[in-house]
């Protein structure tokens, strides 16, 4: 009985492994055959980027600049306060001695 189940997965193995193989070459050739049409894909992509990426980056720069302000507005209270204090403590200082 265990002569058999070894058997049956044996040949269930080979049967994956010859599909896996004809799936491996059948990917091959059609790429091949479709390489001229993946290399135009790649140009197109490449001067696309060309023109699309110098706008992406300046809408990411003035996003970052936007967030950066809205992270920066609610905490001049503590910066003006935080001059203000600087300014005093600056006032009370004694000259050095030369």
């Amino acid at each position: 009985m265990a002569a058999v189940l070894v058997l049956a997965g044996l040949a269930l193995a080979a049967t994956v492994f010859v599909f896996v193989m004809l799936a491996l070459v059948l990917q091959v050739a059609i790429r091949i055959i479709l390489f001229p049409l993946f290399l135009l894909k790649w140009i197109v992509t490449g001067l696309v980027m060309l023109v699309v990426g110098p706008v992406l980056a300046l809408v990411g720069l003035l996003l970052a600049i936007v967030f950066a302000a809205l992270v920066a507005v609610p905490l001049l209270p503590l910066l003006v306060l935080g001059t203000f204090v600087w300014l005093i403590v600056r006032a009370n200082r004694r000259p050095a001695v030369a």
